[in-house]
Order: structure tokens, then C-alpha cells, then sequence
């Protein structure tokens, strides 16, 4: 036995959500204290009437444009919330349906027999009956779709809660505008984290009433609560992403290639659709993803252990092991978070971006402290570990660094894919060089630059990889996967802090704030940038390890000892899963792209019909455009939805648990390195254009102020990222991670009904 017994278990990992959830609180509260109403919004006089002569130099009326930013958000709010709600509406159903699939899928598998089975690992014992089995994944899945959509929602509100406020404190210095936005980020991280495990802990007792000791039934049951998770995160990231580049595209196209006019003006119709975007695609979207990735995680490892030592010998404390490791995180993330918001202070514009690499790095170092003192407190020194029908030894240190390995990989992929997106940088200073020449010649060096930056991270997962599944088998690479989450509040944070302060800008824009204002924001933006490219490479990286954990988990409880690449069913397998992330990338960048079309004609109809408007005399239908975009959103992410979901099931059922099993692994390899390069390049573009709008360097400069024939090049560069950086990129990652863990909750059926046309021919 471990150290730690399990009554202070049961106390601690609660007890670590509980703070999580607090914490949150707190920092929502601390981000409502700027008040957005008339007046400044600020408590001194002093300070107001610095404000206000920074302010009137340049004849703007503050008063008015606060009440401005107060009505935009607002706007940006209302359409977040409204395009959510519907897109639930219809998610509602889906989850009905798939919730009958599963029962009907699990009770079939052994006839909705309701008497007790010898159990699968341990033929010696009896386990609860298949029907129960079929009954509590269901649960279980239902619990994890509403964790997700919860996830999802709650970083919607706090991020249109957030961004005016961040606009307003912008005026105050850039030091204060981050700190507003971080927070909101922070709310949002901690919100997840915590709830993510205290919905998992939460469940695991209720249904430890009804199994008892049969812990294999219990945990293989729990896995439907990854698959919940990961349905709806996959739903959210289409349909948002969708939404957001349809918006995002048409906005730029029109405003900025053919109108001249800057990014976020209000002349331009798409723009709030623009902005909601933001908060339903990178925030909501993003917010399901990495509680997916969480979710499976926990689940993979917790299903293996059950059937290793552990879960024979009822060890609850190293059994919780994964929980353990999250609840020490949130811990050791509350502490990486007071570094960003009170211990250092930010007072340049080229302090942000180190000070959210600081976040990654400080949480990285003390997280790898608590895992040492976990795997020492939490595991007994020696243990056995389910290795496909055999037992490996293994070591309380191996464990240790199983998941150190993880979360350093984690590290690694997040500073690569910060040298490849970042402005700072030669890769993306070679890239806006490259508009010299005009958009093909960008085009040409973006696709060069995402296909390289794919390099390093795959190394990274390669050594993960094998150095955890040396030590512990399936279980080590399902931890490693924990690893590289276990940071995810802090992940999270610097990821939502982007949006956040896009939107911010956007606001500043729109309501006609001074120019002054308007650079902080741009320079909270384009660090914004980079951190949400760091915060989709964790979600890839995380997602190739928790699918290969999966993949484990499924290849042991379908009963196949090897799979063999030698063997027509497997091979076939192997060509069509690779194959699939093409596909899948296929239908969500025509989506967008179609999405897009009708944006452009509906933007161009409103500045050639409404009299007055590029003078500013008129105001545009912002409803119109943002109707454009909730119905394309919801009628294409069906497509892509269904392909992901009936992949398995279809391969499962006619072809067998072999073919699924090359289905999986294809989709894995292939996934992996189309996801990692669409994400880089749409990132590096962005920030390649950001480059040369800032005009920072003597090299940025002599590419030519806004609306220069570089410029143009470098948005058209930016336009054509923007579905691969926010639609099918990221989408990729839930597709690996949502066939592996939806084939291993299916597989009791398919391990004994599936194969059919092989049983035919």
C-alpha cells in the first residue's frame, strides 16, 4: 500500500476541486470589480482625468465611448449566447440518440442478460451483468456531455463578460488590461479542471454503491463519461469553428482587401459576428476539447489499472492515482497563476508574451515536484501492471517519470510551436518577407513552415511514447497523456486569454477608442495569438497520447493479443483511418469556405444597398450576417460529426476489431501530422500579418504600412489560414481522441458481434 490512505484520499481530491472552484470565483470577482456603465468606470478622480486628457487630445468623448463598449458587448454577448443555446438545442437530440445506441450496442452484447458474468480479466470472480454495464456507460456518457457543454458555456460568459472590461482597463496601461484578461482566463481554466474532476470523483462513488467490488465493470463503465465529453467537443469545435472563420473571413475579404477599412470597424456588417466567433469557436470549442482530452485521459488510465494490481487488490489510493495527479495540479496551478497577476508586475508591451511563457515553464518545474511526492505518497513501491494478457513489474519512480515525460513533452511542443508562430521569430519574419512578392510566395513559405513545425513535436511524442510504455505499459502512456494535462488550468488561462483580448481590441475599435489604446490591445492580441497556437499544440500533443492509451485499453478489452500489419484486415484498416483526417479536413474547410461566400455577398449587398454607410452615417444589419453564420455553423457540422461518430461503429460491425484497430491507428498517424501543420501554418500567417500591420522593426516597416500590396498579400496569407487554424486543426485532435474512445466503449459488442461481412464471406 501506498502512504496515503484512502479515507484522506477521498478527502484530498475533493477538497483540491473545491479550491479549484473557489479560486475561480475569486478571480471572477476581482475581474467584476471594473465596472462597465457610464462614467469611467474607475474609482479616483486623479487617475480619471489622466485618462480623459490622454483622451481628449485626440477629441474623443470618453463618456460616450464607454456607454459604447458597454452596448457592444453586449451585442457580442447576446449573439454567444443565443448561437450556444441553439446549437445545444440540436445537440440535445443527438445526445438522446446516442445515449439509445449505447444501451441498445452494450445490452445486446450479451443479450440484456441481467445474470452475473464470470468477469473478463479475472474469470475466477463474478462481475456485474452486461445489461448494468450497458445502463451505467450510458450514465456515464450523458454526465460527460453535460460536464462538456457546461465547460464550454460557462468560458463563453466569462469571456463576453471580460472583454469590454479588459478595452476599459486597456486606457489604465497594458499592465492592467492583461491582468483583467488573464483572470477571465484563469476563471475559465480553474472552472474546468475543477469540474472535470469533480463531476469524475462525484460519479465514481455513486456507482461504486450499485458495483462494489467489481471495480473492471465499474471503471470500464466510466469510460462512457470520455466519450460524453469528447461528442459534444467535437460538435462545438466544428459547428464554432464554422461559425467564427465564416464570420472572420467575409469580414476581411470585404473590409480590409476591398474596402480599405481596418480590421474591427464598425462600418463593417460581419464584425460583431466576427467577435462572437471568437467566443464560440476558440473559447467554448476550446474549452470541450481539453476537457475531453482530460476526461479520456483519466478515463484510459483508470479502465487500465482496474485490471492491473490495483483493482485486484482493491487498492483505492493507487487506483485514484490519476485523480490524485489532477487535484495536485489545479493546486500547482492556483500558485503558477498569482506569478502572472500579483507577484510580477507588467509595464511594456514586449513583457506579455515572456510572462505567459513564464506560466508554462513555473507550472511545468513545481508540477514536476508534485508528481514526485504523489507517485512517492500515493503507490505502493511495487506493483504489476496489465500488459495484453501479462503482468509487468513495475516500480513507484517508473510511474514518475511516465508522467514527467508527459508533461516535459507537453513543454517541448509548446515552445516549438511558439518559435514557429510567433512574430519574434525568423520563421514568421520570413514568412511576411516572403510578401514582397505578392500572396503566392506567402502561401508557398506558410505550407513549407507548418509542415517543418511538425517535426520536433512528433519527436517529443515519439520519445514519450516509448519511454513510457517501457517503463508501464499501456497504463505509463496513458499517465504521460495525464502528464501533459495535468497543467491544464494554467493551459487553459494563456489559451482563453487570446480571444479575450481579441475581442478587446475589437471593442476598442468599434466604440472609437484612441489610438494609444488601440496599440496595447494589438499587442495583448498578437501575444493572444501565439498562446492560443501553444494551447492547440498541447491539445494535439495530449491528444495523440490519450488516444494511443485508448487504443491500448480497447486492443486489451476486445480481446485481440496482437494486432499484425502483415494481415489484409488490418492493413486495409491502416490505409482508410489515414485517410479519414483528409476527408474530415475536406468537408469543414468547404464548409467554411461556402460559409464564407455567402458572408462576402451579403457584406458587399449591404455597402452597396444601405446609402451612407462606409461615411458612417448609416449603421449596418449586424443580425443579418450573424444569422449567416448559426445557420451555416449548424447545418455543417453534421457532416463531419457523422463521419467521426459512425466510422467505428460501422468498421466495428461489418469488419471486426482488427480493422478497427488499423482504423484507429491510421487515423492516429495521419491525424497527428495533418493537425499539428494546419495549426502552425494558419498561426504563423496571422501573426505574419500582425507583423507588418505593427510596423515594430525596420524590417516590419519597410513592408508597408496597413493596406500596402504586402499587406494585402499577408491577409490574403492570413484569410486562408484561418479555417486551418481554427476548423479543421484543432477539429482533428477530438477526431483521434473521439473513434479510440468511442471503439473501447463499444467494444464488448464488437468483440462479440462484430465482423459481420467476414463472417458472411
Amino acid at each position: 500500500m501506498g502512504l496515503l490512505g484512502e479515507t484522506v484520499t477521498q478527502f484530498l481530491i475533493p477538497l483540491a476541486a473545491l479550491v479549484g472552484i473557489a479560486f475561480s470565483l475569486l478571480q471572477w470577482f476581482l475581474v467584476s470589480k471594473v465596472r462597465v456603465s457610464g462614467g469611467s468606470g474607475l474609482d479616483n478622480g486623479y487617475k480619471d482625468r489622466l485618462i480623459e486628457e490622454d483622451e481628449q487630445e485626440e477629441g474623443i468623448d470618453t463618456d460616450a465611448a464607454v456607454v459604447k463598449c458597454a452596448e457592444i458587448q453586449n451585442a457580442i454577448s447576446v449573439g454567444a449566447t443565443s448561437f450556444l443555446f441553439t446549437q445545444y438545442k440540436y445537440l440535445s437530440i443527438f445526445v438522446l440518440v446516442f445515449s439509445a445506441i449505447i444501451f441498445l450496442f452494450l445490452g445486446s452484447a450479451k443479450g440484456f442478460s441481467t445474470k452475473s458474468e464470470p468477469c473478463t480479466y479475472n474469470p475466477g470472480n463474478l462481475c456485474k451483468p452486461a445489461l448494468a454495464n450497458a445502463i451505467f456507460s450510458t450514465v456515464a456518457f450523458l454526465l460527460g456531455a453535460l460536464t462538456s457543454v457546461l465547460s464550454g458555456f460557462l468560458g463563453m460568459k466569462i469571456a463576453t463578460y471580460a472583454n469590454a472590461r479588459t478595452t476599459l482597463e486597456a486606457r489604465k496601461g497594458v499592465g492592467k488590461a492583461f491582468i483583467t484578461a488573464f483572470r477571465s482566463g484563469a476563471v475559465m481554466g480553474f472552472l474546468l479542471a475543477s469540474n472535470g474532476l469533480l463531476v469524475l470523483f462525484v460519479s465514481i462513488h455513486l456507482f461504486k454503491l450499485y458495483y462494489g467490488d467489481d471495480w473492471e465493470g465499474l471503471y470500464e463503465s466510466i469510460t462512457g463519461y470520455g466519450l460524453g465529453g469528447s461528442s459534444m467537443a467535437l460538435f462545438g469545435r466544428v459547428g464554432g469553428g464554422i461559425y467564427t472563420k465564416a464570420a472572420d473571413v467575409g469580414a476581411d475579404l470585404v473590409g480590409k482587401v476591398e474596402r480599405n477599412i481596418p480590421e474591427d470597424d464598425p462600418r463593417n456588417p460581419a464584425v460583431i459576428a466576427d467577435n462572437v466567433g471568437d467566443n464560440v469557436g476558440d473559447i467554448a470549442g476550446m474549452g470541450s476539447d481539453l476537457f475531453g482530452s482530460y476526461a479520456e485521459s483519466s478515463c484510459a488510465a483508470l479502465f487500465v489499472a482496474s485490471i492491473s494490481s490495483f483493482g485486484v487488490t482493491h487498492d483505492y489510493t493507487a487506483m485514484s492515482y490519476p485523480l490524485i495527479i489532477s487535484s495536485m495540479g489545479i493546486v500547482v496551478c492556483l500558485i503558477t497563476t498569482l506569478f502572472a497577476t500579483d507577484l510580477v508586475e507588467i509595464k511594456n508591451v514586449n513583457e506579455i508574451e515572456p510572462s505567459l511563457k513564464r506560466q508554462l515553464l513555473i507550472s511545468t518545474v513545481l508540477m514536476t515536484a508534485g508528481i514526485g511526492m504523489v507517485s512517492f505518497f500515493a503507490l505502493p513501491s511495487e506493483f504489476t501492471i496489465f500488459n495484453f494478457g501479462t503482468d509487468k513489474v513495475v516500480k513507484n519512480w517508473h510511474l514518475f517519470f511516465c508522467v514527467s515525460i508527459g508533461l516535459w513533452a507537453g513543454l517541448v511542443i509548446g515552445y516549438t510551436t511558439e518559435y514557429y508562430t510567433s512574430n519574434a521569430y525568423s520563421p514568421v519574419q520570413d514568412v511576411a518577407d516572403s510578401c514582397r512578392t505578392g500572396a503566392a510566395t506567402n502561401v508557398i513559405f506558410g505550407l513549407a513552415l507548418g509542415y517543418k513545425s511538425v517535426i520536433i513535436p512528433i519527436f517529443g511524442i515519439a520519445i514519450a511514447i516509448y519511454v513510457s510504455f517501457s517503463l508501464a505499459a499501456m497504463y505509463g502512456i496513458a499517465v504521460a497523456a495525464l502528464g501533459m494535462l495535468s497543467t491544464i488550468a494554467t493551459g487553459l488561462a494563456i489559451d482563453a486569454y487570446g480571444p479575450i483580448s481579441d475581442n478587446a481590441g475589437g471593442i476598442a475599435e468599434m466604440a472609437g477608442m484612441s489610438h494609444k489604446i488601440r496599440e496595447r490591445t494589438d499587442a495583448l492580441d498578437a501575444a493572444g495569438n501565439t498562446t492560443a497556437a501553444i494551447g492547440k499544440g498541447f491539445a494535439i500533443g495530449s491528444a495523440a497520447l490519450v488516444s494511443l492509451a485508448l487504443f491500448g485499453a480497447f486492443v486489451s478489452r476486445a480481446g485481440i493479443k496482437t494486432v499484425d500489419v502483415l494481415t489484409p484486415k488490418v492493413i486495409i484498416g491502416l490505409l482508410v483511418g489515414a485517410m479519414l483526417p483528409y476527408w474530415f479536413s475536406a468537408m469543414t474547410m468547404k464548409s467554411v469556405g461556402s460559409a464564407a461566400l455567402k458572408m462576402v455577398e451579403e457584406v458587399r449587398r449591404q455597402f452597396n444597398t444601405i446609402p451612407g454607410l462606409m461615411e458612417g452615417r448609416a449603421k449596418p444589419d449586424y443580425a443579418m450576417c450573424v444569422k449567416i453564420s448559426t445557420d451555416a455553423s449548424l447545418k455543417e457540422m453534421i457532416p463531419p460529426g457523422a463521419l467521426v461518430i459512425l466510422t467505428p461503429l460501422i468498421a466495428g460491425t461489418l469488419f471486426g476489431v482488427e480493422t478497427l484497430a488499423g482504423v484507429l491507428a491510421g487515423s492516429l498517424v495521419s491525424g497527428v501530422q495533418v493537425a499539428i501543420s494546419a495549426s502552425n501554418t494558419g498561426g504563423a500567417w496571422d501573426n505574419a500579418k500582425k507583423y507588418i500591420e505593427a510596423g515594430a522593426s525596420e524590417h516590419a516597416r519597410s513592408l508597408g504600412p496597413k493596406g500596402s500590396d504586402c499587406h494585402k498579400a499577408a491577409v490574403i496569407g492570413d484569410t486562408i489560414g484561418d479555417p486551418l487554424k481554427d476548423t479543421s486543426g484543432p477539429s482533428l485532435n477530438i477526431l483521434i481522441k473521439l473513434m479510440a474512445v468511442e471503439s473501447l466503449v463499444f467494444a464488448p459488442f464488437f468483440a462479440s458481434h462484430g465482423g459481420l461481412l467476414f463472417k458472411l464471406f
